[in-house]
């Protein structure tokens, strides 16, 4: 197997929750020579360094400074969160069996979480002697499922079932006597009394190459750590640009963007603007120079219901990077954006698709639209094919994982100039 897909499943094996997610990134960034910039605290940065900034637990922003004077930013928007369960305050609920209480978090296929070994993981806050510590939790066990309902019980199941979240996905925990146990688990792994936290379901199943020619991969949160690790790749692997690198990855996308460590949030602006300030640079004329890859995985052609996708719009597994458009903007795509970046695949010497919803059926949105409200630049939006969206296990193919790194190091290596003749990339 391809080593850069090892990394992949390693990364996806690891990220069981937003919160390890970012603390993975973090520490690749790290083992590169990024140093952190906290943003309580004055910013001195040079040119030929290497930052990045974290905010909430989740979110993660790196950039580098060319040597000579640059010339915009080169920026990428991905996001950690995957639709889940978050575990509810005074989770158990007792009786003839322990339960746990939770929550849907994000628009999601529920029939795939049941009969599926669970766990959770996420972060607590501790009590210490200096204050309050937040902690990182994983769980690292078989330790939850929700049981189907037998089909004796149940006749329409196969029939088309509405799910009620509050009795069909309260996952069982253990007998009657498993009350308290939770929390003290939690107490156990935190190493401390939890005053707070922040859990979340993931399925057990570990991200797997599979097919008659080990073409495709499955994993949890495909969509879209899938895209985060790409363009963090291709971040760390590009060529020296005479433009400022930017690197995003951002949290609370599958519920709206509207956290302070969301897209929505000023985080990216204010983070462009310190940048600016510390290196004397208007910003305005900055931003006049700079483009956005807005990067989130896409539907791909379903095998069997390619009745579902636009007659000729429809990428498929192993096809290549994705150009995603709407008429209405909820994907930013447009003429020019789309001419650029097939220009940037064309470099990688990495293929192109491209993506439209049906008319009838209406598609999603993404980061694109959203971080235009606070940095208002060119933006495409792209993503990888990948069937089963919000699944809990979602499928994607091996090689356009690869495609992503080569195409967003090509990216994130050009030097975009912008004149009043248009654009050129060098």
């Amino acid at each position: 197997m391809d080593n850069r897909i090892t990394a992949l499943c390693d990364f996806l094996d690891a990220a069981h929750s937003v919160y390890h997610a970012q603390d993975y990134l973090v520490k690749t960034l790290e083992n590169a020579g990024y140093t952190r910039l906290l943003e309580s605290e004055k910013w001195e940065i040079v040119p030929g360094g290497k930052y990045y900034v974290a905010r909430g637990g989740t979110a993660v922003l790196a950039f580098r400074v060319p040597e000579r004077t640059p010339k915009g930013f080169l920026m990428s928007a991905s996001h950690s969160d995957r639709p889940t369960f978050k575990v509810k305050e005074n989770a158990e609920l007792s009786g003839a069996y322990t339960r746990l209480a939770v929550e849907r978090y994000g628009g999601m296929l529920i029939a795939p979480w049941l009969d599926r070994p669970l766990s959770v993981a996420g972060r607590v806050m501790v009590e210490t002697e200096e204050g309050i510590e937040s902690r990182l939790v994983d769980i690292d066990r078989d330790l939850l499922m929700m049981p189907n309902v037998a089909i004796h019980m149940n006749r329409q199941a196969n029939e088309g079932y509405k799910w009620n979240p509050a009795v069909d996905t309260l996952p069982l925990l253990g007998g009657k006597d498993a009350k308290g146990k939770f929390a003290a688990l939690l107490e156990e792994a935190a190493g401390g009394k939890v005053l707070g936290h922040d859990l979340f379901l993931y399925v057990r199943d570990k991200a797997r190459v599979w097919g008659i020619d080990n073409e495709y991969l499955s994993s949890a949160a495909l969509d879209d750590l899938e895209c985060a690790w790409g363009c963090t790749q291709g971040f760390l692997n590009a060529k020296d640009s005479g433009s400022i690198p930017v690197l995003c990855v951002f949290d609370s996308e599958e519920v709206g963007s509207s956290s302070v460590q969301g897209a929505a949030s000023p985080l990216l602006s204010d983070t462009l603007g310190r940048i600016c300030e510390a290196l004397g640079l208007d910003l305005r004329q900055q931003l006049a120079q700079s483009f956005m890859v807005s990067a989130d995985n896409g539907h791909a052609l379903h095998p069997n219901h390619p009745e579902l996708a636009d007659p000729t719009n429809a990428p498929i597994l192993g096809g290549g990077v994705v150009l995603k458009f709407n008429a209405t903007l909820r994907y930013c795509t447009d003429g020019l954006s789309s001419a650029i970046f097939r220009k940037v695949c064309a470099k990688a010497g990495v293929n192109v698709q491209t993506y439209c919803n049906r008319a009838d059926i209406p598609g999603g949105s993404t980061l694109g639209n959203i971080s235009l409200h606070h940095v208002a630049v060119p933006t495409v939006d792209i993503g990888l094919a990948q069937l089963a969206m919000h699944s809990c296990y979602e499928t994607g193919a091996a090689a356009d994982a690869i495609a992503l790194e080569e195409a967003m190091a090509a990216y994130y290596g050009t030097t975009l100039e912008v004149s009043e003749n248009g654009y050129t990339l060098k």
